[in-house]
């Protein structure tokens, strides 16, 4: 086992019993109590769990780890791939950009790293994403409103769609749930209804998802191959690579060497 596949198991164990002991995580991982505790420590500062004496327990409310059912879930899934992802999306931010951002695991991976960067302008429909980037120095938050979804801290719905469409940024960034050679899909309606409106506002669109998602197909079209300027990934099969090269996708491949 890795340490990030460790890392994922206790994630996994913190949030079904909403708390582990040291000893606990230890036994379960085959690991020693010195490597949890370094493993509790890094993902505390991650904003994944809480590391309290003796053990952890899942975040506050008001942080990523308050998300539920399948949400939580994805979270766990491929953290490395999507961490690797996040960093190249937030390399394309400077101070001063506008950026749209939709709910999805690896989005909120995203947010984590944008309260690093200054002066920033998000938009996004997701308050778990909203309290991450305004933790940014200077950067301005908006947060659309609509039908508010517990598991996922997201608003869907018309009116979600109809505030995005008082917007313009620079730039969107949206996670699917499917890259095929006709384009990008979600499994639910609602969240492609908000990512298709984030991409009419935004001069330029950037699609991140996982190795996971190439080749496969969702139920609700996103947009056609050229709807995105850029798709960044950490693995791609070379056929869908090239057919998306065609309609003028840019790839980029995230080093997961960290």
């Amino acid at each position: 086992m890795t340490p990030e596949e460790r890392r994922n198991e206790i994630i996994n164990m913190v949030r079904t019993e909403t708390r582990a002991s040291v000893e606990q995580l230890a036994e379960a991982l085959n690991a020693s109590r010195e490597t949890i505790r370094r493993d509790l420590s890094e993902l505390d500062s991650r904003g994944f769990l809480r590391k309290v004496h003796g053990g952890a327990v899942i975040s506050e409310p008001d942080t990523a780890d308050s998300l539920e059912g399948p949400f939580s879930a994805r979270m766990a899934q491929n953290l490395k791939a999507k961490r690797a992802i996040a960093k190249a999306a937030a390399s394309l931010l400077k101070a001063g950009d506008s950026v749209l951002i939709d709910t999805g695991s690896t989005t909120l991976v995203l947010a984590e790293e944008l309260s690093a960067i200054a002066g920033l302008t998000v938009i996004t429909n997701s308050a778990a994403i909203a309290a991450l980037a305004a933790k940014g120095p200077e950067s301005k938050v908006f947060l659309i409103g609509g039908e508010y979804r517990r598991s996922g801290q997201e608003n869907v719905g018309e009116i979600a769609v109809q505030q995005i469409s008082q917007f313009r940024a620079m730039h969107a960034i949206l996670t699917v749930a499917a890259v095929a050679e006709t384009g990008y899909m979600d499994h639910d309606f609602q969240e492609a209804q908000v990512a298709r409106a984030m991409s009419r506002q935004a001069a330029s669109v950037t699609i991140l998802a996982d190795s996971s998602k190439m080749g496969r197909l969702g139920v609700f079209e996103v947009g056609p191959p050229q709807l995105a300027k850029r798709l960044i990934t950490n693995e791609i099969p070379d056929d869908l690579a090239g057919r998306l090269r065609g309609s003028g996708v840019d790839i980029l491949i995230a080093s997961q060497a960290d």
